[in-house]
Formats: C-alpha cells, structure tokens, sequence
C-alpha cells in the first residue's frame, strides 16, 4: 500500500523548480491578435513560471519555412518544446485557465 502511495506521489509532483521552459510563439507580423497572444503569454510565464521560460517568437512573415518543422496550420500557435512531451496552443491565448491545463503549468507555490 505504501509503495502505491508514493507511485502516485511520484506522478504527481510539480515539475522541478529549476527547469527551464522554452516555448516557440508562431506570428504573422504584429498584428492585434500577434501582440496579444505575446503579452496573454508572458503574464501567464511570469506567474506560474517565474523566470524560468524563454518564449522564442518567430515570424512566419519572415520566416515562412520554419512552420513546417512544428507542422503550424493556424496562427497565432504558442508550441512547449520544453519539458517534454510537445504541447501545442492555437488562439491569442486569452483563456487563461485553457493554457495553463494546455501547457501542463502548475499554480506558482
């Protein structure tokens, strides 16, 4: 019964403190739902990440290649390449409660 207990525990940790997010925002230009799925997504690190994330924002306008290596469809994307397993998150981000269950964040302890 207690190994079970601590199986379960185990799984069900927070993720350690020290890991670094790295997260890749997919844009098109600075448009009005670009800036604020950047902005909807650096409130929501800065709360449950506190300095531990690195958001890398790429302009599918500039860079049109790249969206084929996180097989972008829609935009704006946000893409968690860091924990793994990958997470994606289409839409400007704006559900607070949809991206923190989408990106497996916990609340900041």
């Amino acid at each position: 019964m207690k190994t079970k207990t601590k199986k379960r525990r185990a799984v069900a940790a927070p993720r350690q403190p020290g890991k670094l997010w790295q997260l890749r925002l997919y844009v098109t230009g600075q448009t009005t739902k670009s800036l604020a799925a950047f902005a909807n997504l650096k409130q929501i690190c800065d709360s449950h990440l506190q300095g531990r994330y690195r958001i890398e924002v790429i302009d599918l306008l500039k860079h049109p290649q790249l969206a084929k290596g996180d097989q972008i469809l829609a935009i704006p994307t946000v893409v968690r390449k860091l924990p793994t397993p990958v997470r994606t998150i289409i839409g400007s981000l704006s559900d607070t409660a949809r991206v923190i269950v989408g990106l497996d964040l916990r609340p900041a302890a």
